[in-house]
């Protein structure tokens, strides 16, 4: 049906009267382009290419993506720490705390669908234990993850070189070191503080924040967690890294191995092999986080984790089937008998609670 001259006319004068609503939905969609119809050709290509490689492209992109965010925000805190008057000029923990988290939201959201999403290597290796990850895939995932962050911290520095350099003189003229927290080489990984020296302290504080991150990420792809979605994880699994940042970051924290050695090595590369050895740290920010994950997710496993609640979600199913799933059923008491009814090719198991 045809609107009058007069509808038009005060739909013009923006008047909310009649018909206003549908006048905004007809704009809206008249000018949307419909989707080009997929080809042979890009069918033909999708199908050679080698899933290992969708892989490796998907995991190195995505901690690019978490790595690149995260770099950028240090090098204008750190290069941009003071103006002319000795007063912060830009930058903070907490704007560090924001790229990091929402640069893990932008990898998961583009690069996840294609890989899984792990983009840490101790997370790949607890996939592997615990989910049923192929180890062979393992390597491969785990040497993307680390060139990713390799790239990301060549590119940083390739960005920021002109202020990276002005940093370095002036770093040499006032006789400081080059590879400190503040000095140019932190701005690709971190470094104990001055008054940071004691490593056993250094290990609880990295151990802790990476089981912390750890157990929120195990949660967040929970199947049978109600409070989390796939369209949430990317957020959720993003403000715990956000969260950490913000409280412990002033303490000396590095979350993840391929963050690190990545960056380690371009580091090394600009500024010698003290990026490695410095007060012998690199080892807690590269090993670390491996077996503080390791325990994060055991810990999900063994206390949190429940299965019946994932295979009632319709996410998982009995090794042995219906018929293994009945027998435990029966066992525990939530069946009072083996009563099975058969429809078509498929066994429905009628489940009765004990009163």
């Amino acid at each position: 049906m045809m609107s009058s001259p007069d509808e038009l006319a005060r739909m013009r004068t923006y008047d909310v009267e009649i018909g206003i609503s549908e006048a905004i939905r007809r704009h809206a969609t008249r000018h949307v382009v419909p989707p080009k119809p997929v080809s042979e050709r890009t069918l033909n290509f999708e199908h050679r290419r080698p899933r290992w490689l969708r892989e490796c492209v998907a995991e190195a992109t995505g901690v690019f993506f978490y790595v690149f965010s995260g770099l950028c925000s240090i090098a204008s805190f750190i290069l941009n720490s003071q103006n002319e008057l000795g007063v912060t000029a830009y930058g903070s923990f907490f704007q560090i705390g924001w790229a990091f988290a929402t640069g893990i939201m932008f990898a998961i959201i583009v690069a996840g669908p294609t890989s899984g999403g792990h983009f840490n290597p101790a997370v790949t290796i607890c996939f592997a234990l615990w989910q049923g990850f192929p180890w062979k895939k393992v390597p491969h995932y785990i040497f993307s993850q680390i060139i990713g962050s390799m790239v990301a911290g060549l590119l940083v520095m390739g960005m920021y070189w002109q202020e990276i350099k002005k940093l370095k003189e002036a770093t040499l003229a006032a006789h400081q070191p080059l590879v400190s927290a503040t000095g140019p080489a932190g701005i690709l990984v971190s470094f104990p503080g001055a008054d940071q020296t004691n490593l056993g302290y250094l290990f609880f504080v990295e151990f802790f924040v990476d089981s912390f991150i750890g157990l929120v990420i195990w949660s967040s792809i929970d199947p049978a967690n109600p409070f989390v979605s796939p369209t949430t994880a990317p957020i959720v699994i993003g403000m715990a890294y956000g969260v950490m940042v913000w409280g412990v970051a002033p303490l000396t924290i590095s979350t993840n191995l391929a963050r690190d050695l990545g960056c380690r090595i371009v580091a090394a590369m600009f500024f010698g092999g003290e990026a490695f050895a410095y007060r012998s740290y690199c080892w807690i920010a590269i090993l670390v986080n491996v077996p503080a994950t390791i325990f994060s997710t055991l810990f999900y496993e063994v206390f949190l984790r429940d299965s019946l609640a994932k295979i009632g979600t319709g996410k998982a199913s009995h090794k042995d089937g219906e018929e293994g799933l009945r027998r435990f059923l029966t066992k525990t008491g939530a069946l009072e008998g083996p009563k099975t009814e058969r429809s078509g090719n498929s066994t429905h198991i009628e489940v009765m609670k004990s009163s």
